[in-house]
This record gives C-alpha cells, structure tokens and sequence, in this order.
C-alpha cells in the first residue's frame, strides 16, 4: 500500500511540472507574437502600461484605434477586414429596435388615419340618403321606393354605429400605443432623422467621461459643428437644407473613430465628443472635417454648392459642468462662423 502512495504522489508530482511547464511554454509564445496583428495588439497593450493606464477593454479600444490612425493603411485595411467581421453592440441592436417602434408607430398612425377617412365617407353615405327621402317624400308614387330607401337608412346606420364604436376602440388603442412609444423615446439613444445619437446619448457620454478624466487624468476634447447660416441660405427649399445637414451628418460620421461619439445636440447642430485627444488633436481633426466638407460636391439642380461648416471646440475637463463645457464650444463655433478666415474657434 505504501508503494502504491508512493507511486500516485509521484504522478502527481510529474502531472504538477508538466502544467508548470506548459504555462511557462504558453506564456513565452504569448510574449513572442508572430502576426501583425498580434504586434500591434502588444503595442496597444505596452502603451496604455507606459500611460499608466489599467488595461481595460474600453481603454484598449480607445488606444487601439489612436495608434491605428498613425499606421500604414495596408494594416488599416486588414485589421478592419477583421473588426468588420465582428457582431454589433448593444447600442446598435437599441437602434435597430428603435427604428422597429417607430416603424409600427406609424403603421398604427396610418390604420387610424384610414379608418377615420371610412368613417366619413359612411357620415357623407348618411346625409346624401337623407337628403333623397326627402325629396321622394314629395313623390306619393313612390312609396314603394320610400321604403327600400327607409330600409337602406336603417342599415347604413347601423353599420355607421358599428364603425363609430370600432373608431373610438382604435383611438383608445392608438393614444396607449403613442403614450408607450412617447415613454420609448424619452430612453432612446438615437437620432433617426440624421443617422446619429442623440442629445441625450450625448450628454449621457459626457459626464461619463469627464469622470473618467477625474479618475485617469487623460484629455478628451468636443467638438460643435454645423453648416453656415451663408450656406444655409444659398437655398429656400426646405427639403434642400435638410439634405444638406444630412451631409454634414454623414461626413462627421465618416471622420470620426470607433471611439468617438457623434450625436444631434439640435437644430442642425452636432457635436462629436473626442476621447483621449487633447486641444490640439482635435484641432487637427478639424482641419480635416473641415476640407472633407469644403472638397465633397453637393448638387441642386445641377447647380454645385460648396458647403461651409463653423467649428467650435472645448476641452473636457472637472473645472466646469458638461452644460458649461457645450456652451463653450458652441459660442466657440458662433464666434468662428462671423470670422470666415477662421476654420474652427477653441473656447475657453
């Protein structure tokens, strides 16, 4: 028996060192990547450490993509092949269930509408045979005719009671449903008219972090854009305008990074909050939007518009409130708008 000890202690033993040695094997192959990708995930890594940063999956992001931008765009290109294969986020799914609500909220919009116009034409069938007896009372020999009419009147009315009941059911479901979806939007992140998020979002994002900053000490910046009142004016029709805004929409969208956030904050203005980048690079990501918007062509009736955008920039930081840091920036962007030599304003 005590052979037997021996012998499974022993193999215990040998089991112990070959997962020491195993560990030890991986974790040198850990160290030594071979692909691109691999080293570029270890200079990501080897940053945040030099930043005195924790590793975290939200810091690794935001470095992953400020080191991306400075690399070759072959490895741009490959590593977003990859990042494309990727499932989307939360927030894409609450975006796409958005757009699913508001989809069956005017579906149901459309149902009343249609059966408040049936409705009305069974109230217009109503007065017109009323309309007739009366003037076949004043034929005796018609009385025959009188009657099937008198009939007539009595069905249509009560078909028309039906459907007043049916209306006001509908109008009943179509005021709960409204104050449902009214409850949706006051939780929504997105902004479906231009394809970004919204105020909300936005402010929701800034306060988170500017406590970050408080915690890290990194720098973010924002960013407030929107078109010229001059540009805005090239144009009366309304529908023109819009499209316009869209494009600038769509334009800081395709500027910014993963990492950033680009939402409505109203009336044509959008602002994009940029983290882990100080004063001067987000000025230089101005300088950049800014000529992306002044080179891109815009057509009205083959008549081209050259597009013209005000900047305004703020830092982020635990000095002032977020209302206090978006007021900043969009005086920023006024004050820019009635220089035209100036491409964006810092405010202060």
């Amino acid at each position: 028996m005590a052979t037997l000890s021996n012998l499974k202690r022993t193999q215990r033993t040998i089991i112990t060192k070959n997962n020491e040695e195993n560990t030890f094997i991986n974790t040198s192959a850990l160290s030594d990547p071979t692909s691109d990708l691999e080293i570029f995930a270890k200079e990501v890594l080897n940053a945040l450490i030099s930043d005195n940063l924790p590793p975290t999956p939200n810091n690794f992001a935001l470095y992953f993509d400020r080191i991306l931008e400075d690399k070759s765009e072959s490895l741009r290109r490959q590593i977003g092949s990859i990042l494309e294969l990727e499932e989307g986020n939360q927030e894409e799914s609450s975006i796409e269930l958005e757009k699913i609500l508001k989809q069956g909220f005017s579906s149901v919009k459309s149902i009343l509408q249609l059966s408040a116009t049936l409705y009305k034409n069974i109230s217009l069938m109503e007065k017109i045979l009323e309309k007739r007896q009366d003037e076949i009372k004043d034929i005796p020999s018609l009385s025959g005719a009188n009657d099937l009419l008198a009939s007539l009147g009595d069905d249509v009315g009560k078909l028309s009671s039906i459907l007043k009941k049916q209306v006001s059911h509908m109008k009943t479901i179509y005021e709960e449903t409204a104050t449902i979806v009214k409850q949706v939007e006051n939780e929504t992140i997105f902004d479906n008219q231009f394809g970004v998020y919204n105020k909300r979002f936005l402010i929701t994002k800034l306060e988170q972090e500017v406590h970050l900053i408080d915690e890290f000490k990194h720098k973010s910046s924002l960013i407030t854009v929107r078109l010229t009142k001059a540009t805005g004016e090239i144009v009366q029709s309304e529908k023109a305008q819009h499209l316009m805004v869209r494009t600038v929409a769509r334009l800081l969208l395709k500027t910014s990074r993963r990492s950033d956030t680009v939402a409505h904050y109203g009336s044509g203005i959008f602002a994009m909050m940029l983290k882990h980048t100080d004063i001067e690079s987000a000025k230089r990501a101005s300088e950049r939007l800014y000529d992306l918007v002044s080179s891109s062509n815009f057509f009205i009736s083959e008549h081209e518009i050259q597009l013209r955008i005000a900047i305004g920039i703020a830092e982020l930081t635990t000095a002032r409130s977020v209302d206090q840091t978006l007021i900043c920036a969009l005086e920023a962007m006024d004050a820019a708008e009635n220089n035209p030599k100036l491409r964006f304003m810092v405010g202060n």
